[in-house]
């Protein structure tokens, strides 16, 4: 009997496998009639789907006898809908053209190459992490950005510490001092205040991050070699906006916050809070700390005040207060003892102010005013050693840009000052200093054609140890067409000494001897 039972299985297959078809289609702009790369092809009711590839085109196979509605969708265009009977009289692959969609997009309009442009447009070579990329990397990891920055082409954050998980930032390789990060245009995070930088920001009130690998002191200074991160917050609208996020992990870490804002006829406000902590951690039962244990409390207020239709005003305050421990597992739960008494300890605290102001001179010139200072106290301990001081810097910047049809120039003056005392111990040596920078720079962004931008700049800085630096820099894009672009650019750069490297932070800086500054020079670098 099983030999007559086999091949009616055998051509009950046949009939079946005859019944799937296959849907082929190239998918085009409806204006320019170029093909459409990404676009989405679903069949409605289904699990069944496909995207199609730089040429339109997109396949699904294994499709039964019968009508489906198709569904394609790409952002920037109108949804398109329609049925088809199974199987096809078409052979083929069936040609759809898609309808730009009448609703405006989002632009992504960056501000870390100082002219106001879509990312598509800068010269400069940028990315952005925004919409809901930046949110679903901020649910992924609500304590801090070092995921968000690790997960771009080209960066990693370095840790420094085994026990307290200080990381840095690296760009295409270099060490964090090479990297300058910004928080809506103030300078932050340096000297010893970069240690624990990248840990100490909660990504909530982001509205955006912008980063650019390669050299970048012409934009903004020293210390920008390899790169700056542009940290950018979110302004308040006519529309409240109320977020709140908690968070816990199976490491029994715990994120607590939440953002306000909203603008008003005469006034504006936003408000940050939230709280960050994790308990001591060890995964891999060695008897250390992979995750330290930390409490860290952080707010943030900004008011806004429109002045006039031309005159806008903004201050703001950052507090961050956090403790920090790590080590060994047994000296952390209490039960140290002369074979288990290695820890790490961080206690800092972290006060700034920002003051900006913006008047629209004329229609196509705007002059800007910002300021900032910070207060930075840190204390490092180790079994049998601690190192502590106290840091102040001030950023001061006047800007006055003008916009044309198709060029736009920039020009402003900046004052930055930086001093860290060291508490007194009985270090042989202290590292104190006390650094002024004046720098002045002029930058011009020209559109010659829809197919080539130029962006040129120099500026020039004084350093009350090092002397002056000269720092030309240009960006150039091609646009050969839609689909293919290219980017050249290239500048000088330099870094002045420093004891806070991430050598030392390994160290907790142990025997490092203060910056000898008559027999030292300036690092300077051309890259391209």
């Amino acid at each position: 009997m099983k030999f007559y039972l086999l091949p009616v299985i055998a051509l009950l297959f046949a009939f079946q496998s005859l019944a799937q078809n296959t849907f082929s289609t190239v998918v085009r702009d409806r204006e320019t009639k170029e093909p459409l790369t990404g676009a989405t092809i679903l069949i409605r009711g289904t699990a069944k789907g496909a995207a199609t590839d730089q040429a339109g085109f997109a396949q699904i196979d294994n499709i039964p006898d019968g009508k489906y509605v198709i569904v394609i969708r790409l952002v920037g265009y109108e949804e398109y809908l329609a049925s088809y009977t199974f199987p096809l009289a078409q052979k083929g692959p069936v040609e759809i053209f898609l309808a730009a969609s009448e609703e405006e997009m989002d632009e992504v309009i960056v501000t870390a190459t100082r002219s106001s442009r879509t990312i598509e447009d800068a010269p400069t070579r940028l990315e952005a992490i925004s919409g809901e990329e930046l949110e679903e990397k901020g649910n992924m990891k609500p304590g801090d950005i070092r995921m968000m920055l690790n997960e771009s082409t080209g960066i990693q954050t370095q840790q420094t510490s085994a026990t307290s998980y200080n990381s840095s930032i690296r760009i295409q390789g270099l060490d964090g001092k090479y990297t300058q990060i910004l928080r809506d245009g103030f300078p932050l995070y340096s000297g010893f205040s970069g240690g624990l930088g990248l840990l100490q920001v909660v990504p909530l009130d982001l509205k955006q991050v912008e980063v650019i690998k390669g050299a970048s002191s012409t934009l903004y200074g020293g210390g920008a070699i390899a790169g700056l991160v542009n940290l950018v917050s979110r302004m308040p609208k006519e529309e409240r906006e109320l977020s709140f996020l908690l968070n816990g992990t199976s490491a029994a870490g715990l994120d607590i916050s939440g953002f306000y804002a909203q603008k008003f006829e005469k006034f504006g406000s936003t408000v940050f809070a939230s709280y960050n902590s994790g308990n001591p951690y060890d995964p891999a039962d060695i008897g250390f700390t992979a995750i330290p244990r930390y409490r860290r409390v952080t707010l943030n207020p900004k008011l806004f005040v429109y002045a006039s239709p031309k005159t806008t005003l903004n201050v703001g305050f950052n507090g961050t207060v956090e403790d920090r421990k790590g080590g060994d597992m047994q000296n952390l739960e209490g039960k140290g003892d002369d074979i288990h008494s290695y820890f790490e300890k961080n206690d800092t605290k972290r006060f700034s102010t920002q003051l900006g102001i913006d008047y629209q001179a004329t229609d196509s010139a705007v002059f800007k005013l910002k300021n900032s200072f910070s207060y930075y106290d840190r204390k490092i301990e180790i079994p049998d050693f601690a190192f502590s001081g106290i840091q102040f810097s001030s950023f001061t910047e006047a800007t006055y840009a003008i916009k044309r049809k198709n060029q736009e120039w920039i020009a402003g003056l900046n004052l930055w000052t930086e001093r860290f005392s060291q508490d007194k111990t009985n270090t042989a040596s202290v590292v104190n200093y006390n650094h002024t920078t004046i720098g002045a720079f002029v930058q011009n962004s020209w559109t010659a054609s829809e197919l080539f931008s130029l962006e040129t700049g120099i500026r020039g800085d004084y350093q009350n140890e090092y002397g002056f630096f000269l720092l030309p820099r240009f960006a150039a894009l091609f646009k050969f067409n839609s689909s293919l672009s290219a980017r050249l650019g290239g500048g000088l750069g330099y870094k002045t000494p420093t004891v806070f490297t991430e050598d030392a932070e390994r160290l907790q800086f142990r025997n490092v001897l203060p910056v000898d500054h008559e027999n030292t020079k300036a690092e300077q670098s051309v890259g391209g």
